[in-house]
C-alpha cells in the first residue's frame, strides 16, 4: 500500500513549481490586460526562470540526461529572447523594434534546442502525418507577411528561418505525446500572433498582447511539463 502511494505523493510534491509558474503567468497576462505597466516587464522576465525552477524541482533525484539539458537550454534561450531589449542594450539595428533580430536569434536557438530534445526523447512516438500542416503554415505565413507587408525587406530571410524552426518545434513536439503536442501548437499560435502584430498594420497591441503572452506561457509550460512527466 505504501509503495503504491509513494509515486503519487512525490508527483504532488515536485509539481508545485508548475503551479507557481502558472500563477505568475496569470499575473503577467492580467497586468497586460489591465494596463498595469509597472508589472508587465518584471513579470515577463520572471516567467522563464520560474519555469526552469519548476523543471529542476520536478527533476528530483533521477539521473540527469541529455533531454534535461536541452530543456533547460530552451528555457534559458527563451528568457534571453524575452529580455533582448534589456540584455543587449548595446545593439542598435535599423529595424523596428531594434532588438527584433536578437530576439529572433535567441528564440530560434531555443526552438533548435526543443527540436533536438524531441529528436532524442526516449521512447518517443513518430511524427504523425497530420503534422505536415505545420509546413503549410510556414508557407502561408511567409506569403501573408511578404505580400501584405512590403517593407519586410532584410528581415525576410531571418523571419523565414525562424518560422521554419518554429514549425519544426511544433511538428517534433508531437513525438512527446498529447501534452507536448498542445504546447508546441500554442507556442506556434503565440508567434503567429506576434508576427501579425509586428509586421501587419492595424493589429492592435491591446487586443493581441494578452493572447500572445497567454499562448506563449501556456505553450512553454505544457512543453516543459510534458517532457518532465514523460521522464518520470
Amino acid at each position: 500500500m505504501s509503495n503504491d502511494a509513494a509515486p503519487t505523493t512525490r508527483t504532488r510534491t515536485t509539481s508545485w513549481g508548475f503551479v507557481v509558474f502558472a500563477a505568475l503567468a496569470l499575473v503577467h497576462v492580467g497586468a497586460i490586460t489591465l494596463g498595469a505597466e509597472p508589472l508587465v516587464y518584471p513579470t515577463k522576465l520572471l516567467l522563464m526562470p520560474a519555469l526552469a525552477g519548476a523543471v529542476l524541482l520536478a527533476h528530483g533525484g533521477r539521473p540527469w540526461r541529455a533531454v534535461d539539458t536541452w530543456l533547460i537550454a530552451a528555457i534559458a534561450l527563451s528568457w534571453l529572447g524575452d529580455g533582448a531589449a534589456l540584455f543587449f542594450p548595446f545593439v542598435s539595428l535599423p529595424v523596428s523594434p531594434p532588438e527584433l533580430p536578437l530576439m529572433l536569434l535567441c528564440f530560434g536557438l531555443a526552438h533548435l534546442a526543443y527540436i533536438l530534445l524531441f529528436a532524442r526523447l526516449p521512447g518517443a512516438r513518430r511524427v504523425p502525418a497530420w503534422a505536415v500542416v505545420y509546413g503549410a503554415w510556414w508557407v502561408a505565413m511567409l506569403l501573408v507577411l511578404h505580400v501584405l507587408h512590403v517593407h519586410l525587406g532584410a528581415l525576410l530571410i531571418p523571419v523565414a528561418v525562424y518560422g521554419l524552426v518554429l514549425a519544426g518545434t511544433a511538428a517534433m513536439s508531437t513525438r512527446g505525446g498529447t501534452v507536448t503536442a498542445i504546447g508546441g501548437a500554442l507556442f506556434l499560435a503565440s508567434d503567429t500572433l506576434l508576427a501579425l502584430r509586428l509586421f501587419l498594420p492595424g493589429v492592435s497591441e491591446t487586443m493581441a498582447g494578452p493572447w500572445i503572452m497567454a499562448t506563449y506561457a501556456a505553450g512553454q509550460g505544457l512543453l516543459a511539463w510534458g517532457v518532465v512527466r514523460r521522464a518520470r
